[in-house]
Order: structure tokens, then C-alpha cells, then sequence
């Protein structure tokens, strides 16, 4: 079981993977992401992994399974990890956490960036299909979508923020901040 698990939480294109990333020469981690758990189903079913089908499928597990399916498989994952560290990226609802906030080791924590900066890295990262061709009315509509409509409700839960609006280094100065504080 790990000595600590970190929950990430935050707006698309704010940086939560990334924030991860920065630990991982410093500690043993190992990071899971709710949107793989989705993605190796749509791989399965042969369909691309695009925001529309990413959202369509969330939704259908969670009518067909329980609004806690994903946090389920998630919280058995994270129990099955032998790393002294564990990040989950990619919460977006309270069901997402419903699980993992019984275990002590738990941390929600924002990853923030404002909209202007998220707009820009996601056209440059190209993780979902159409993504650089994005526009700014496509991401503001994006927005609104009801699996992105709910991550401010949760962040607001978060025990601390971290503003992802600088550079990576200031980032990684942050993350590591913040694992000594809870590793004190």
C-alpha cells in the first residue's frame, strides 16, 4: 500500500500528468490515470480515443455500473501498487474520489492553470484527436461539457493548489514542495 497517494484534479490542458512528471526523478511513483482505464476499452472496441467517445463511454460505464465504477477499478489499482507514491491524474467527479478519500494516505490536489494558457497546451500536446485544430470556441464549448463541468466543484475540495501558469521548473519546485510537506 502506499505511504502516499495524490489526487489530481483540474480543468483539461492545466497541466496534472505534467505535474506528475516532475516527481518521478525524485521519488517512486507510479501514476494512474482514470481516462486509461477508458481508453484501453475504446482500443479494445477498435474506436479512436477522442473526447466525444471518452465522454460517451464514461458515461454509459457509470449508467450501466454505478457512478463508482471507474473510482472502483481505480481504488483496487492504486491498493495493488507497490510504489511509495501513487498520483491519480484525471479526476473530474466526487464518485471519482469516493473510494480513494477513505485511505488517510489520500491528497486531493488542484493543478491550475487559467484558460488562455490550457487553450494553448492543448493544441500543442495533441493527446486527443482534433485537438490542434481546436478553436477557442471549441475549447470554451469543451468547457461546458458535463465531464469537465464538474472538476470545479471538486477542486474546490482540494487541500491544496498548485498554479501550473509559470514554467517547469517552477512546477517541479512546487510538487516537490509539496510531497516533502506530506512525507514530513
Amino acid at each position: 500500500m502506499p505511504k502516499l497517494i495524490l489526487g489530481l484534479v483540474g480543468q483539461a490542458g492545466a497541466g496534472k500528468f505534467t505535474a506528475a512528471e516532475c516527481i518521478k526523478d525524485e521519488y517512486k511513483i507510479q501514476v494512474f490515470v482514470f481516462s486509461d482505464i477508458l481508453k484501453d476499452m475504446l482500443k479494445r472496441l477498435f474506436l479512436p480515443a477522442s473526447r466525444e467517445n471518452l465522454i460517451a463511454l464514461s458515461t454509459a460505464v457509470r449508467q450501466a455500473f454505478g457512478q463508482d465504477a471507474l473510482s472502483n477499478a481505480m481504488e483496487r489499482q492504486v491498493a495493488a501498487s507497490e510504489a511509495d507514491i501513487v498520483v491519480v491524474d484525471g479526476i473530474r467527479r466526487f464518485d471519482d474520489i469516493a473510494d480513494l478519500k477513505k485511505n488517510p494516505a489520500f491528497h486531493l490536489i488542484e493543478v491550475w492553470a487559467p484558460p488562455e494558457i490550457r487553450f494553448e497546451r492543448l493544441k500543442k500536446r495533441n493527446e486527443k484527436p482534433g485537438e490542434t485544430e481546436m478553436t477557442w470556441e471549441d475549447f470554451l464549448a469543451m468547457s461546458q461539457k458535463e465531464t469537465e463541468a464538474t472538476i470545479a466543484g471538486v477542486a474546490a475540495q482540494a487541500e491544496k493548489k498548485i498554479d501550473n501558469s509559470r514554467d517547469l521548473s517552477a512546477l517541479k519546485t512546487n510538487m516537490l514542495q509539496l510531497i516533502r510537506s506530506y512525507l514530513a
